[in-house]
């Protein structure tokens, strides 16, 4: 790391930088102590100075905890990857990691465009129940006279909260 004698145009303090990538300065410093973030220089008053890659590096930072990430596993991961005899093997590595998340997050999509569709019936179904006079019993939803239910069955996400008619509370 150098000496940067004059603030550059293309370098930031530790708090611009924070400001810029939605993060707290305490933040950025807990990186830095993992290896995971690397000032480019500092100023002759010793503040720590940052360039645009650091931005894309907290990025990077900010994606891998999204998929699930602590930080001491992306200090892991970056080192293994650092490990590497070459280029070549660094970058297959790399390809061969967001392939494998690309699928899980491609499988992730399809269980949560399933949860949407049930989320959307359920409300669907839901939009018939005000209809309902406000003194019906919540028994009464086991079997609904509802016009707009009459001829199908609760979705799941309706029909597991149902009461059982009778039913006594705990005790």
């Amino acid at each position: 790391m150098s000496t940067v004698s004059a603030i550059l145009p293309s370098t930031m303090r530790i708090g611009e930088l924070a400001e810029r990538a939605g993060r707290t300065q305490r933040t950025l410093h807990f990186y830095e102590e993992l290896g995971l973030l690397t000032p480019v220089g500092r100023t002759k008053g010793g503040f720590r100075l940052y360039d645009e890659e650091s931005l894309v590096r907290i990025h990077w930072i900010s994606r891998l905890q999204e998929i699930g990430f602590s930080l001491p596993e992306i200090k892991d991961f970056l080192t293994e990857l650092r490990s590497a005899q070459s280029a070549p093997e660094m970058m297959k590595s790399l390809e061969d990691f967001y392939a494998q998340k690309r699928e899980e997050t491609r499988t992730q999509l399809l269980r949560l465009q399933q949860l949407d569709h049930e989320f959307s019936a359920a409300l669907d179904y839901l939009h018939g129940c005000r209809t309902c006079a406000p003194q019906t019993e919540k028994s009464a939803c086991g079997c609904c006279v509802v016009e707009e239910h009459a001829e199908s069955e609760a979705p799941v996400m309706v029909a597991a909260v149902r009461e059982a008619p009778n039913a006594q509370p705990e005790v």
